[in-house]
């Protein structure tokens, strides 16, 4: 059909719809080599023509992972493999983050593509890589000489920051192995790739990171969260043992806020977590909140009548203190 359309005297094979896309970009997009080919064959088509989002050929290729269809564009010699789209992602962006290794060497093997060129966004093929868990394209990319492995994006995460957040334990482990890489950096929000993992509840992560020298498990980001703190407040028991594990974690920080561990975990209604800071030494129990309560009335005042027993069967509360506690919630608590 393809063919005898372009016999047509008044048919355009270059004209592009509404969106920009012309015929061989959408060849090239379906993987349809023989169209490609056919219309590459004609003087009239542009082999790398953007559409409105400048997105080539090439690019459509590039990110369905067609590699027949790259090789057979990547032959004509007016194809830039480089060019990028309007968020200035070039087609080895889309590759790495598809994981499409393959097509990551085919362009890595021509001398005209940056390997460790950023997008609008700060991001590298390598950061999209590991914010993917692509391990074998990580490996490839950081077997060039131009690829930084921490570089940061615009926002300060690093690749191991993104593969920390996302819980990809292997490229964690891959770019640990790299010297220049900070395991302790930390993001705009001083959020370091520790803080990432933990908040995400990624303990293969966590567990890999704290065995590893210069790491400070305890380092609190902008708002005043520690990876402790976050973690009790979302009341993950297994993440919470584990960071107590640390001597250098303070089982009692206060955050910005004043709140700490407990009082977090009180405030949510995490009993399990509300025992086991409890049974550290160092935790008070009376510690308030910058704006005066205590765990105790966090607890009762959102009805969480497990931990107020807890806090009241332990005979941690001294009872002068919980005075200050408005009598319909200590009242309440009680019963």
């Amino acid at each position: 059909m393809v063919r005898i359309l372009l016999g047509q005297d008044d048919v355009n094979p270059d004209k592009p719809d509404m969106y920009g896309v012309t015929p061989l970009s959408q060849a090239a997009c379906n993987g349809q080599e023989e169209v490609v080919k056919m219309l590459l064959a004609r003087d009239d088509v542009n082999p790398d023509k953007p559409c409105n989002s400048r997105s080539t050929p090439l690019w459509y290729a590039a990110c369905n992972g067609h590699e027949g269809v790259m090789k057979i564009l990547l032959g004509q010699g007016n194809v830039g493999p480089g060019k990028p789209d309007v968020r200035d992602q070039a087609p080895l962006w889309l590759a790495a983050c598809n994981g499409d290794e393959e097509v990551v060497k085919m362009l890595l093997g021509r001398g005209d593509v940056n390997a460790d060129e950023a997008d609008k966004e700060g991001k590298t093929p390598l950061m999209w890589a590991a914010s993917k868990g692509h391990e074998n394209v990580v490996k490839i990319l950081l077997g060039r000489d131009e690829v930084s492995p921490d570089k940061p994006d615009h926002s300060g995460s690093t690749p191991l920051g993104w593969a920390a957040d996302r819980g990809h334990e292997g490229v964690v482990k891959i770019l640990l192995a790299r010297d220049g890489v900070d395991p302790d950096k930390p993001d705009m929000y001083n959020q370091t790739p520790l803080f990432a993992a933990a908040t995400n509840g990624h303990k293969n992560v966590v567990n890999v990171l704290l065995g590893r020298g210069g790491i400070d498990p305890d380092k609190p980001n902008t708002f005043g969260w520690t990876p402790l703190s976050f973690s009790a407040s979302m009341g993950d028991v297994g993440m919470v043992k584990m960071l107590l594990g640390r001597e250098d974690v303070n089982p009692d920080k206060p955050g910005r806020d004043g709140g700490t561990p407990l009082w977090w975990a009180a405030r949510n209604g995490h009993g399990g977590v509300v025992e086991i800071l409890l049974a550290r030494d160092g935790v008070d129990p009376h510690r308030p909140h910058k704006h005066g309560e205590i765990p105790l009335q966090q607890a009762s005042r959102n009805g969480h009548e497990e931990v107020v027993k807890i806090l009241l069967g332990q005979g941690v509360i001294n009872s002068d203190r919980a005075l200050s506690t408005p009598a319909s919630q200590v009242s309440a608590a009680k019963h």
